[in-house]
């Protein structure tokens, strides 16, 4: 049950992210980032092209990268569970009936998961490449509707599950813009908190999400490496 509520944060913000992207967030808010004084990122200007898969997947940290104690997990086979989100309507609209599991949809993207110390605690690092608009705009769409209420229900597979979502201060010092928040996911008697911390700079997003302490722990490491080539 713990690696399936760990992955329900990714895989609802999946869903979401298949939905076409705003020009404003859920909450009609503005992130004030370097790029948001200066204007919200347009399509013209956008910045360098986009980078390939196989380029991302490059930039993506390894078990070298991590230090000792952390193992790569394989991939898992796709999740086509239907998703149901119950006690948040706007969350629901964008995208809850979704396919569980998976990464965002945006053309180029690289994951990798990795478990540390033998034990439950697990990281996992996620790269996509589009224009700077398109990422803005839609990853702060999902991130601001999961966040935008306190409390909810998700039921994935025919399993409730019980979530509570906090919105935390994002780290202005890294990249263009910044998202973060805190996802506590409780059934079956057990519960697990996930940190999920995204990254934009300039037509690179990086995601690091799992558990709170490795990602403050790998969160700058992640995006120094994914930004290196750039």
């Amino acid at each position: 049950m713990r690696v399936r509520l760990a992955t329900t944060a990714l895989g609802i913000t999946a869903a979401l992210l298949a939905v076409p992207a705003c020009s404003t967030d859920a909450t009609g808010s503005k992130h004030q980032t370097s790029s948001s004084r200066t204007g919200e990122p347009t399509e013209a200007t956008q910045g360098p092209a986009k980078l390939s898969s196989a380029s991302l997947e490059s930039r993506l940290l390894d078990e070298s990268d991590l230090g000792s104690g952390y193992l790569s997990k394989p991939e898992r086979p796709a999740q086509h569970d239907d998703v149901t989100v119950l006690g948040c309507p706007a969350l629901s609209e964008l995208g809850g009936d979704a396919a569980n599991g998976g990464t965002l949809a945006f053309p180029h993207k690289a994951k990798a998961d990795f478990t540390y110390g033998g034990s439950s605690s697990e990281i996992s690092e996620e790269l996509y490449s589009d224009s700077a608009k398109k990422l803005s705009d839609g990853i702060a769409r999902a991130l601001d509707a999961m966040t935008g209420c306190s409390a909810y229900q998700v039921v994935a597979g025919g399993t409730p599950v019980d979530v509570a979502s906090q919105k935390l201060p994002a780290p202005h010092d890294l990249g263009d813009e910044q998202w973060s928040q805190l996802l506590t996911f409780s059934a079956s008697g057990q519960s697990t908190v996930v940190k999920q911390t995204a990254i934009r700079d300039g037509n690179l997003l990086v995601i690091v999400s799992g558990s709170p302490a490795l990602v403050d722990r790998h969160l700058d490491r992640a995006l120094a490496k994914a930004t290196a080539a750039s």
